[in-house]
């Protein structure tokens, strides 16, 4: 987990570490909808609402997003929803590459939605979309995964901190009272935050990459900031494919036990 220091456009916070995930979870299959916000919860707070409901849910904070987990879990009768760790949703963003992207080296504007006017260095520049795509619409990781790259920046449920020096085992961040505070201009304080992932329609490439580490504060909304769920199961052993009360996407079943190693040095 982590990036390569050789890596185009790596931040000092991605300390490559090797990471060991024990348990089995359902990863959602896409990002949680505006259709499927909307059964669960009866409004809709996207600001993209004419894109349609099979467009991601944006504009909700991670305040919101524990509300619609707690009614979710409620509807459902069974089984515990969460947002993933930061190393479940590298994992499932690597999906067994060990380079920058899914993809590879580079990652073009065709396969992902990002600002295809701010490429990396190598990769040509491509199309600005301006808004959320319906997911599902560009091609899935190796593993069935959609839009893990690039559509909206998901949230994730560890606080932010620094990463160990060493291997760690079921990483869930730091607890509250560890965590970083980090600069806040909008609110002109020191404030803890929660670590966002994946990058978005609105920034470029260099905010898709597997290894990006973002922030907002628990509170915050934004026009690009979404969320997908982790659907816990006891004795998860295969790759099947799942529903859940007609209120969120198929979810995808991984390994039970992984070890997300270091880069290659």
């Amino acid at each position: 987990m982590g990036s390569d220091p050789e890596e185009a456009a790596r931040q000092p916070d991605e300390v490559p570490h090797e990471v060991e995930i024990t348990r089995g979870f359902y990863l959602g299959r896409y990002e949680v909808t505006q259709g499927e916000w909307v059964r669960l919860m009866g409004s809709n707070p996207s600001h993209f609402r004419t894109c349609g409901p099979r467009c991601p849910v944006e504009t909700v904070s991670y305040d919101d997003v524990q509300r619609y987990i707690r009614r979710l879990t409620q509807a459902s009768g069974s089984g515990r929803f969460r947002l993933p760790t930061e190393a479940e949703w590298e994992y499932a963003c690597r999906a067994g590459s060990r380079a920058p992207f899914s993809t590879g080296a580079k990652l073009t504007a065709g396969q992902a939605n990002y600002d295809g006017r701010s490429p990396l260095a190598g990769t040509p520049a491509g199309r600005f979309l301006g808004r959320p795509a319906p997911v599902g619409s560009y091609q899935p990781n190796r593993w069935g995964l959609y839009d893990l790259h690039g559509n909206v920046w998901e949230w994730c449920e560890d606080w932010y901190g620094d990463y160990p020096a060493g291997p760690v085992r079921d990483p869930k961040g730091p607890p509250r009272e560890r965590a970083r505070r980090l600069w806040d201009a909008r609110g002109g304080d020191w404030g803890l935050k929660r670590v966002i992932r994946g990058g978005s329609w609105y920034f470029g490439e260099d905010s898709c990459r597997c290894a990006l580490r973002y922030t907002h504060a628990p509170a915050d909304k934004g026009f690009s900031l979404g969320f997908r769920l982790v659907r816990e199961v006891k004795g998860a052993t295969r790759q099947i494919s799942s529903g859940s009360a007609g209120y969120v996407s198929g979810f995808i079943i991984h390994i039970v036990s992984f070890k997300i190693a270091k880069p290659a040095l």
